[in-house]
């Protein structure tokens, strides 16, 4: 049996077989009688072969909504009594679960203070930027940590337990004495100590969020 035949199927050869004998019936009348020719398989087929159709193309499915964030919300503040002064530092992990580190700084009160799954485990008085190099304002990822780093950039000066903000230059790091009068380029400076407890805990990507004069409490959000 020829493949194509198999192709049509027990109903297809039913259909093929009227076919066949209308077409001997209409050319034995016009012949006046001659005998019919043979009609093929193949003949049958380009006759009543159905055109395939073409499958539809498959609906792109929609990319997935971002992950929403969620916002940082403070469960604890350190009971400091009083502004912290210059060179003061505060630290207090004891019994604080794990979770997200997040460190907040506020230009106005010239203050960083550092949460752990929205605990405050740390403060401290800092060293800011000037109207010629201003500390900026924003959220920004700790991009590197860098045990040993010193300023090319400003005649090498040391710039021990560094958390680098930004690609020019920006940072929080140890190596300066908090004191009142003094300055930095821009970076955030802090009391060695407390630097160096900070620099153990953070990693890559933890969240600094810089404001100026923005309050909240506890309960409250902060998104950045």
């Amino acid at each position: 049996m020829s493949p194509s035949i198999k192709w049509i199927g027990g109903i297809g050869l039913g259909i093929a077989a009227l076919f066949a004998s209308a077409a001997v019936a209409v050319y034995a009348l016009d012949s006046g009688g001659k005998s019919a020719p043979k009609i093929t398989a193949e003949d049958v087929l380009d006759i009543g072969t159905p055109a395939k159709e073409e499958a539809a193309p498959a609906a792109a499915s929609p990319p997935p909504a971002p992950p929403k964030e969620t916002p940082f919300v403070i469960k604890r503040i350190l009971p400091i009594e009083g502004p912290i002064k210059y060179g003061e530092w505060h630290w207090d992990d004891a019994g604080v679960p794990d979770g997200p580190l997040v460190i907040t700084v506020d230009l106005d009160a010239r203050v960083i203070s550092v949460f752990r799954a929205g605990y405050e485990i740390g403060a401290a008085a800092v060293l800011l930027g000037t109207d010629e190099h201003p500390t900026p304002i924003g959220t920004f990822p700790i991009l590197t940590k860098e045990r040993h780093n010193v300023s090319e950039k400003y005649n090498n000066a040391p710039m021990p337990w560094t958390l680098r903000l930004t690609w020019d230059g920006i940072a929080i790091h140890g190596g300066a004495e908090v004191e009142n009068g003094y300055a930095s380029h821009g970076c955030i400076g802090t009391p060695n100590d407390f630097a160096s407890r900070l620099f153990d805990i953070a990693r890559k990507g933890d969240k600094v969020i810089i404001t100026r004069g923005k309050t909240t409490g506890v309960g409250q959000s902060l998104v950045g």
